[in-house]
């Protein structure tokens, strides 16, 4: 039965004729290759739906835009998951200034967000879980992380253990707790084994939202929920995990740490795409210090395509400071891109090889020279993967 299979007209010709097969089309990050079988899974960490959205939101999310563009290029399906943090404590903040409830302020929120994702071109996810909707998932995972050892309950909130996380992280300690503090992890209580454990589960007072669990009423911790978003929509391990830069860590650090514990799994994402940092005047551009540029702003002064050519014509982890001003250079480039496209006579081996600086690390910079200097179908070829037309 083998041989016959063997035989059949259904093998690759090459085997019979002695050529060699084509190498497949493969992307590489990091300058490390990420090879996928089927589908590539990616897991992009979203908005806390309140006061969106700005530079520094859209530059993420059109970069994880970027990357499922050219992951499909390859011939894989991509199943992409963003999530959207609607259970968390600076949304309920928010809301409770504006005279809302958490839930609906949220949806409102992310109204915005959508319209705005829209007019940069940006493809809607696969799935798009919100935390609010896998409150019994994080409960799940606390449970399996108290049964595997990794966790621990003291007065009603369920503790991560979490020194193995920071040593991992290779940062110094006073380093790391300067970022778990700034994320909320409260490194400094006392009723914690460790500074650096973290709350997958935690009591809710009257001004949060709350939810019956084994160990009284409560709220999800923030990396417990991406873990269990991530688990229920994508599974036990992701091909890319994709955040801003100052989600390495804590965040992405628990998130994964988490997952693995739970599952057994390592590690939980292959590879990872994180974006630098957005500036105004030099300072990251944050929702908690207000120095915000909105997307929707910009859009009043420019075409989407120039503002998402701004955004990707760069290395994806550079940090860089929004000028106004460079708008007019990004339209600039744009418009030779077209220009190029618009003419004849690229060879098919240029066509073939447009994408390669895409694939390679997705360097959209090198593919817009490319672009450029080619033209024709290859130049074509690049505006349409990276979503420019």
């Amino acid at each position: 039965m083998a041989s016959t299979s063997m035989s059949s007209g259904t093998a690759d010709p090459s085997l019979r004729t002695g050529r060699t097969p084509a190498a497949p089309l493969s992307l590489r990050l990091d300058g490390h290759p990420v090879p996928v079988v089927g589908t590539a899974r990616v897991y992009t960490c979203g908005i806390t739906p309140y006061d969106v959205t700005h530079l520094g939101h859209a530059a993420t999310f059109v970069w994880a835009d970027v990357l499922t563009s050219v992951l499909a290029s390859t011939g894989v399906d991509v199943h992409s998951c963003r999530n959207i943090t609607d259970v968390d404590d600076v949304l309920t903040t928010a809301a409770r200034e504006r005279g809302r409830y958490y839930d609906e302020f949220a949806l409102t929120q992310e109204a915005v967000f959508d319209q705005s994702m829209r007019a940069l071109r940006v493809a809607t996810p696969a799935a798009q879980p919100r935390a609010r909707h896998h409150v019994d998932a994080v409960q799940q995972l606390a449970q399996g992380l108290l049964a595997a050892g990794a966790a621990y309950e003291r007065d009603g909130t369920v503790w991560f253990r979490g020194a193995h996380v920071r040593e991992q992280s290779g940062l110094e300690v006073a380093a790391a707790r300067e970022l778990s503090a700034a994320f909320g992890d409260e490194p400094d209580r006392t009723d914690k084994d460790d500074p650096f454990d973290v709350a997958v589960w935690r009591p809710s007072g009257a001004e949060h939202p709350a939810w019956p669990s084994p160990w009284g009423w409560g709220r999800p911790g923030w990396h417990a929920e991406c873990a269990a978003m991530a688990l229920c929509v994508q599974g036990a391990s992701v091909d890319v995990l994709v955040g801003g830069d100052d989600l390495v860590f804590p965040h992405h650090a628990y998130q994964g740490a988490m997952v693995e514990a739970l599952s057994g799994v390592t590690p939980f994402a292959r590879a990872a795409l994180h974006v630098g940092e957005v500036r105004l005047d030099g300072v990251k551009m944050a929702k908690s210090t207000g120095n915000l540029v909105l997307v929707d702003d910009v859009l009043g002064t420019c075409t989407p395509a120039a503002l998402r050519t701004l955004v990707i014509d760069r290395d994806h982890r550079e940090p860089w400071s929004f000028d106004a001003d460079d708008l007019h250079a990004a339209e600039a480039r744009l418009e030779r891109v077209y220009a190029a496209a618009g003419r004849g006579g690229a060879t098919a081996a240029a066509v073939e090889a447009a994408p390669a600086p895409l694939l390679d690390g997705l360097d959209v910079r090198t593919a817009l020279d490319v672009a450029e200097s080619e033209g024709g179908e290859a130049a074509r070829r690049v505006v349409h993967l990276l979503r420019l037309g």
